[in-house]
Parts: C-alpha cells; sequence; structure tokens
C-alpha cells in the first residue's frame, strides 16, 4: 500500500502546482484583508468536491472586521467510516504586501524553472495546496479510514491571527475532543520540524514634552529629544544584553537565538499626511513600537520589566522626561516535546521520504501556534511544510514544485500513521 499511495501523490504533481496558482491568484494581502471572502470560498468549493463538509466562518467583532474587509474563515472536516483521531491541517489565506523587485507578476502564479513565482507561494499557499493534495491522495488509497480529516484556511496570521485561528480556538474548533493533531504547513523546509516558536512582546512607548514655536524651542520640550535619549539607553545598555543571551532552543536562523529587539516605527512632530510645507512647531508627542522577541529562558516579567527599568531612569536623570507605555500584543514562547504523537508520525515520514531524521527547529518569529496552545489547550501541533523561510516576504517568492510533491508525501504518510497508529504506510 505504500506504493499505491506513493503514486496517488505523484499523479497530483499538476494538480498541486495549478491549486497553488489559482490560490496565489487571489491577491489576499494583509493589511488591508482584500479577497479573504472570495479566496475562502473557492477553498470551500474545492473541498466540498472531495466529500468535506464545509463552514465559511466570519470573524466578526475581532481586529480588522469590517464590512469592507470582512474577515472570513473556512474550516473543511471530512469524516471517515468509523470514529477515530482527528488530523487537522491549518494554513493561513493572507499575504503581506508584494512590494517592489520583482520579475514577474506577484499575483499570476508564473512557473519557471522548476518552481511557482508569486506573493504567497511559499508563504504559505504552496503548503495549503500540498496539504489539500496530500489529503486527498490518502483518501483515495484508503477510503475506509477511521477518524477525520480537517483543513483550514484562516486569516490574518501576518497580523497576529486573532481573526483567524484565534477566532476558531475561541469556538473549541481547535481543541479536544474535536481535534488531536494539527499540522500547520509553514515553509520551514521540507525536512524540518517545527516544534515552535520564541515568545514576544509587543509595545507602544510614548514620550512627552511641550509644544513651542520651532524658532523659539527653548520655550517647548521637544518629545523627539526624549524619545532619542530611550533609543540611546537602548543602544548602551539593552541591545548588547539581549545579544548576549542564548537559548537551548534550537531557533532558526542562529541569530534568532539571541534574544533581539526591533524597532518597528517611530512616529513624532509633523504628520505625514500634510500637503505643502510642515509647520514650526516643537512636538510634544513621540511614539515609538518596538517588537521584543524573547527566550523560553525568559519570562516575561523579566522582558517587560528591564525596558522599563530603562525608562524609569531616564525619568530621574533627565529633565523633563515622561513616558507612558501600552503593550500591544503578548505571547509565551511555545515548544512541543520531541515525542508527542504529531511529532514522531510526521518525523517517520520525513525519515521514510528522504532516508534520514528530520531537523528540529524553534521558528524566530511567531505563528497560529500560539492560539491553539493557548486557546485552545492542544499542543500536540507542530508546523511542517514546504518551502524555504528565508523566501517568505521577499521579491520573486518561489516554492519548488519538487518540493511541495516530496512534502505531500510526508503528510500523506503521516495521515496515514496518525489515523492507523502506524509509524507509516505499511
Amino acid at each position: 500500500m505504500s506504493e499505491h499511495l506513493r503514486k496517488a501523490v505523484e499523479d497530483r504533481r499538476d494538480e498541486v502546482v495549478a491549486l497553488t496558482q489559482a490560490l496565489v491568484r487571489f491577491p489576499t494581502v494583509n493589511p488591508p484583508g482584500d479577497a479573504y471572502g472570495p479566496c475562502a470560498e473557492f477553498i470551500a468549493k474545492r473541498l466540498h468536491r472531495s466529500g468535506y463538509e464545509t463552514r465559511l466562518i466570519v470573524a466578526e467583532g475581532e481586529p480588522g472586521h469590517t464590512d469592507r474587509f470582512p474577515r472570513v474563515n473556512v474550516i473543511a472536516r471530512r469524516e471517515g467510516r468509523a470514529p477515530g483521531k482527528t488530523v487537522h491541517f491549518n494554513s493561513h489565506i493572507d499575504v503581506v504586501e508584494a512590494g517592489h523587485g520583482w520579475s514577474v507578476d506577484p499575483f499570476e502564479g508564473v512557473i519557471r524553472d522548476g518552481k511557482v513565482f508569486g506573493r504567497g507561494t511559499c508563504d504559505m499557499k504552496g503548503g495549503l495546496a500540498t496539504s489539500i493534495i496530500a489529503a486527498d491522495a490518502f483518501i483515495e488509497t484508503f477510503p475506509d479510514y477511521s477518524g477525520a480529516i480537517e483543513i483550514s484556511g484562516t486569516v490574518d496570521e501576518e497580523s497576529g491571527g486573532y481573526a483567524g485561528v484565534g477566532h476558531l480556538a475561541k469556538q473549541g474548533l481547535f481543541s479536544r475532543p474535536r481535534v488531536d493533531h494539527v499540522i500547520i504547513p509553514e515553509p520551514l523546509n521540507k525536512d524540518r520540524i517545527c516544534l515552535g516558536h520564541r515568545g514576544v512582546w509587543w509595545a507602544e512607548i510614548e514620550t512627552h514634552g511641550r509644544i513651542a514655536h520651532g524658532s523659539m524651542p527653548f520655550l517647548g520640550d521637544c518629545a523627539v529629544r526624549h524619545m532619542g535619549a530611550v533609543l540611546a539607553a537602548f543602544e548602551h545598555d539593552l541591545f548588547p544584553a539581549l545579544a548576549a543571551r542564548r537559548t537551548d532552543m534550537r531557533v532558526v536562523p542562529d541569530g534568532a537565538r539571541a534574544s533581539t529587539l526591533n524597532i518597528n516605527a517611530i512616529h513624532g512632530g509633523q504628520t505625514d499626511d500634510y500637503t505643502g510645507l510642515p509647520s514650526p512647531n516643537v512636538p510634544d508627542r513621540c511614539a515609538m513600537t518596538i517588537d521584543r522577541r524573547f527566550l523560553l529562558e525568559e519570562s516575561l516579567d523579566d522582558v517587560k520589566a528591564e525596558v522599563v527599568a530603562i525608562l524609569d531612569r531616564l525619568t530621574r536623570e533627565r529633565p523633563g522626561f515622561a513616558y507612558a507605555i501600552r503593550d500591544v500584543m503578548e505571547v509565551l514562547p511555545t515548544m512541543t516535546e520531541r515525542d508527542a504523537p504529531v511529532v514522531t508520525a510526521v518525523a517517520a515520514a520525513i525519515e521514510a521520504e528522504f532516508g534520514r531524521a528530520p531537523d528540529y527547529v524553534i521558528s524566530p518569529g511567531t505563528y497560529d501556534q500560539k492560539h491553539i496552545a493557548r486557546i485552545g489547550h492542544l499542543h500536540d501541533c507542530i508546523a511542517y511544510g514546504p518551502g524555504i523561510l528565508d523566501l517568505a516576504h521577499q521579491p520573486d517568492e518561489w516554492i519548488g514544485i519538487n518540493d511541495m510533491v516530496q512534502s505531500a508525501h510526508v503528510m500523506a504518510g503521516a495521515i496515514h500513521g496518525l489515523l492507523t497508529g502506524a509509524a507509516e504506510p505499511a
């Protein structure tokens, strides 16, 4: 039966390419959340033809949802002939903006040199197409399987996933007893298993000043200069301390095995929506958004405290310095155990396909596993999928056709192992 399953995947090589192209042609750019509805409806129709019961779930009340840009998710379930475990493949359908520097139309799905090019091919519409094809091949080969297979296409992963997996998890759709095993086809390479991710704390720091005429700045207090003092303290004290910390987590790439902080944005003074020349004002407000990624060995309380300590020190030492800080998002690090059933099954399928054990890695950034763990309390979850992580969000993003087919072999073998209890197709 192993050869039958392999043949069923190979027979769908052209189909996985065509499906990837079709998905890429929906410009589901986030923000603002374009084309979510049409893309979700397309996926629902495709899965319905394969015997799935499908639902479109609109995330009303969640961040980003508006009448103009509705947050539309699709979830599909195909029951087997008898009760059993449920395997769920979750992929996000949103993509980042195309940006500049493309040699092809980013929303056409151009095929060249054995690759499909386009925004979202790698991250992660190619993975979504691969999971659908793998499940189809398994169903054809083992029509009497026990248990259930679920596939979902969810939104807003690129902006936190709160209207996507977060919303569905609140409804119990990523919890036992409904779901037992979750595979997220993020592009971590075809022979890697991603067990989890670092933690993240987003915050907004605001410095305060006093407005005055720009020709007489001594009569005011410049909030941008105060923010400059924050940046200087970060450069002198915080960045070196973060760079010195290393984790035992196998985070890739190697630079992400240290704690990191990114200055995501700074806004102060004259807004950028004016026409003509700017007015001569001393800015009384400056806001900075920080993106702090932290390690399993760090606590969130300590992560926050070291930033607050710098701000409090400046309050004592710098005349006129005043600040406010606001949490934007916080997610703890997560890491699935190496002996979890989904890890074991995917590892066996990778070894069967490539003749070697997989690499076990941790993602530098968070992805939707965070919601499945913290809201669904389901920890038998990993990221595994085709595609090279370094290509995500880049111009001329692509995914290899052979990589998708090989990953489909792995996914189909993992379904078999999880629904039958076998290590690999026998």
